[in-house]
């Protein structure tokens, strides 16, 4: 059971520059994970959630174990006034729950999956370099990457992910209000996420930068209201 957080009001613990309110309502915060790298991240090629795979490289699980150190001072050595996380929500895609799988050693807590939290699907591309497509498809990619709204061939868009990934997030706030939740997810889906909760036009959403295994929090009041802590915060700092 979780328990009650006796650390002061909201108001008392908001450190200077954070999101102003006028209340004491305390929000879900949800810590948003990239996966640590795989042989794909590596080379570039797009992985999506059209397969399982990849699994994570030897440097990817370095990786993991530093973002789960950094997850666990949350509450503690860092972001003092957010809550410690006691709640893990993976993609189902081999590198995320590998990734989970740190993260909930290191804060005891159990991992569930939830496909709204997944990599973008990139159909026929899935597993090509952004010049391997171009060079069998001049300007496809371009267009791809210019407009959220196109679908990858027989996948999804940058704006099919934000829609699934706001579903998530807003299905999980009520019941988070107070405490931390961790979602472990992939690069498209974190730049989603963030991007739909500031309102920004999904045009702008590829301008956020998300490294493997960095760390981005966001907040969500019940009454709509939104705070952006940090995007792209590299685990290895």
């Amino acid at each position: 059971m979780r328990r009650p957080s006796a650390r002061g009001t909201l108001r008392e613990r908001r450190p200077s520059g954070s999101a102003i309110r006028f209340d004491d309502a305390e929000p879900a915060t949800f810590v948003l994970v990239r996966h640590g790298e795989t042989a794909a991240t590596a080379a570039r090629s797009l992985s999506g959630s059209g397969v399982p795979g990849p699994s994570l490289s030897a440097a990817g699980r370095v990786q993991a174990a530093r973002a789960a150190d950094l997850v666990f001072r949350i509450g503690r050595a860092h972001w003092v006034d957010l809550p410690h996380p006691d709640a893990i929500v993976a993609s189902p895609m081999v590198r995320t729950r590998e990734t989970a799988a740190a993260v909930g050693r290191r804060l005891g807590a159990r991992v569930r999956t939830d496909a709204r939290a997944r990599e973008a699907d990139f159909g026929a591309w899935e597993g090509m370099t952004p010049d391997e497509i171009d060079a069998a498809h001049p300007g496809a990619f371009r267009a791809w990457h210019d407009d959220p709204a196109v679908r990858a061939p027989g996948g999804e868009s940058l704006e099919d992910v934000g829609r699934r990934m706001a579903d998530l997030l807003d299905e999980l706030t009520p019941d988070n209000l107070g405490h931390a939740v961790v979602v472990v997810s992939h690069v498209m889906a974190i730049r989603a996420a963030v991007g739909g909760l500031l309102d920004a036009p999904s045009s702008s959403w590829g301008g956020l930068r998300v490294p493997a295994a960095s760390l981005s929090i966001v907040r969500c009041w019940a009454d709509g209201g939104r705070e952006v802590v940090c995007v792209g915060t590299p685990s290895d700092l």
